[in-house]
């Protein structure tokens, strides 16, 4: 395989990783805070809307952290 297959292959699975791990961020903060709708109900699902906000800021913190790692890399 030639040197940019193999960079390639390697970018594919970065970013592959990076979506990966944010939806499982943003999907356990979604998931904690319907748990906590349900055991301290509001009249509006405030846990859940604030938990996703925070982890999609989580997410794009990190996403912006690792891009920056791998933009250094090459």
């Amino acid at each position: 395989m030639s040197d940019d297959g193999k960079k390639g292959l390697k970018n594919w699975a970065v970013f592959s990783g990076i979506a990966i791990q944010m939806g499982v961020t943003i999907g356990l903060a979604a998931f904690i805070g319907v748990k906590l709708d349900e055991n301290y109900p509001n009249k509006y699902p405030i846990y859940t809307i604030i938990l996703s906000l925070f982890g999609v800021f989580i997410s794009l913190y990190a996403l912006i952290k690792q891009l920056q790692k791998l933009n250094k890399d090459e």
